[in-house]
């Protein structure tokens, strides 16, 4: 069908791209990435012992390195490399030349970062402990103090509001194309 030269969208069609939409935002709830060294990225005059202090990283999280892709790396290594900035033999080199690295933390374990080239000796080096994620809380039927259900507002922030967003944003899509 069409109107003033544009095709009109068919109601499954935005359905459709409204639940695509939504298990891309729930999808994205479990996981965190996280920029190596915040604003200052993976570089030289930073304490990543400090910055990574108080983080808790999960399994399915992500370390995103940002950095001088002419003279820095990121290279993964062992406990022995990291305390001695041994780079000779990596466990894996997530170097790829364009200076935005990303690792998955898809293991629990702790993990050992460094960047070659002498820069672990300046401090360019991470350790970060993978855990399992801790179960979510456990929901009450009733609210304990007052022996209500629970209000909207305790379930605002975690998904009503992310998904209403989402189909605002994808109905406002929408409109605009028609």
């Amino acid at each position: 069908m069409e109107a003033g030269g544009r095709s009109i969208a068919s109601p499954r069609a935005v359905l459709m791209l409204t639940v695509a939409v939504l298990l891309v935002m729930i999808s994205g709830v479990s996981s965190t990435r996280f920029i190596v060294g915040g604003n200052m990225g993976w570089t030289t005059n930073v304490n990543y012992t400090v910055w990574a202090k108080g983080k808790h990283f999960y399994l399915q999280d992500w370390l995103f390195f940002v950095y001088d892709r002419n003279q820095m790396n990121v290279l993964e290594v062992n406990k022995t490399g990291y305390d001695q900035c041994i780079e000779d033999h990596p466990i894996h080199n997530w170097t790829t030349g364009a200076g935005r690295d990303v690792v998955p933390l898809n293991v629990t374990k702790r993990y050992y970062f460094i960047s070659g080239k002498g820069f672990c000796y300046g401090g360019m080096k991470i350790s970060v402990l993978v855990e399992n994620a801790p179960p979510p809380p456990s929901a009450s039927p009733l609210n304990e103090k007052s022996g209500s259900p629970p209000s909207f507002s305790s379930y605002r922030g975690h998904i009503v509001l992310p998904a209403a967003f989402a189909i605002a944003a994808v109905w406002d899509s929408f409109l605009r194309f028609w």
